[in-house]
């Protein structure tokens, strides 16, 4: 079984304290988002492999030789401020944690993710080509593989869509980006490339691959997975542990977070001790075991 910690919140960032609670004692409980009363149960003994996925790593650094299980750190950093991204850290102490990750776990454990995309009066084509040529810079000999994807109009983008002041990508928009993407990924020895992305960009010279493939999960593991049948982009599946509406990152083109006085809520509800990320195990919930 492969973790994904986490695609719903930022674990990392926000509830680490936790997560190692839950690794300590052996198991943990994640809440069925779409029929609440439903609850998987976990046990660590049946995870092969932990994805991280957090836009600061630093709350993990001092755990990353208390976790026995392999581990695939995926760190997101863009160049937007914080009029997208209200509370996210300063990214300059984001890429020396980028940097200590790489140097514990190896570099071809750790992925940068430039994502999304978007395009407006501020965050322009050339400031992207800009932010995304000192990424490279900063972290070269610290990753090889950059993810990168472009905004989608999720119910969060949709209500935010002032602040965003999003514009449309054109064909010509594309074409630029993948080219400046790929020739300076590539000049830094680094693969950079889509994911389920209906413009993948790989005629403009962006690599062919996955967030997570079968491939690459194997070299991780040792051990074949199956492909994600329920999200069809290519990527072995995973099991997600985290709780929608509970990040207070409060970035304002998040898929998970649409409802900021919920996850004010949620956060409230936050128990380190609790075997769920938010809230308690109710006499009316369904416990099941989930073995794979």
């Amino acid at each position: 079984m492969i973790l994904n910690v986490s695609g719903r919140c930022d674990i990392v960032a926000f509830y680490m304290e936790w997560f190692m609670n839950r690794y300590k004692e052996g198991y943990v409980d994640v809440r069925n988002p779409f029929y609440k009363k439903q609850i998987s149960r976990i046990d660590f003994k049946n995870v092969d492999l932990i994805v991280f996925c957090t836009k600061n790593p630093i709350p993990l650094i001092p755990y990353l030789n208390q976790i026995n299980i392999p581990i695939y750190l995926q760190v997101t950093v863009t160049g937007y401020h914080k009029d997208i991204e209200k509370n996210v850290l300063d990214k300059t102490e984001i890429i020396k944690a980028i940097q200590t990750c790489s140097k514990q776990l190896g570099k071809d454990k750790v992925v940068l993710r430039y994502d999304p995309i978007f395009l407006n009066e501020k965050y322009t084509l050339d400031y992207h080509i800009k932010a995304f040529d000192r990424l490279c810079t900063l972290l070269d000999g610290y990753i090889d593989e950059i993810v990168i994807s472009f905004l989608d109009e999720y119910k969060n983008v949709k209500k935010h869509k002032q602040e965003l002041h999003y514009i449309k990508c054109t064909e010509e928009d594309y074409k630029k980006i993948g080219l400046n993407f790929s020739q300076i990924a590539h000049s830094h020895q680094m693969k950079v490339y889509t994911c389920f992305e209906e413009n993948n960009l790989v005629e403009f010279g962006l690599d062919r691959d996955v967030c997570l493939s079968s491939k690459k999960a194997f070299e991780l593991t040792n051990k074949v997975f199956k492909k994600w049948k329920a999200r069809n982009c290519g990527c072995v599946e995973m099991v997600d542990i985290g709780y929608y509406n509970s990040c207070p990152h409060f970035c304002r083109y998040c898929y998970a977070n649409y409802d900021e006085e919920k996850v004010k809520y949620n956060y409230s509800k936050h128990d380190p001790d609790s075997s769920l990320c938010i809230g308690q195990i109710q006499k009316e919930d369904e416990i099941k075991e989930r073995l794979k």
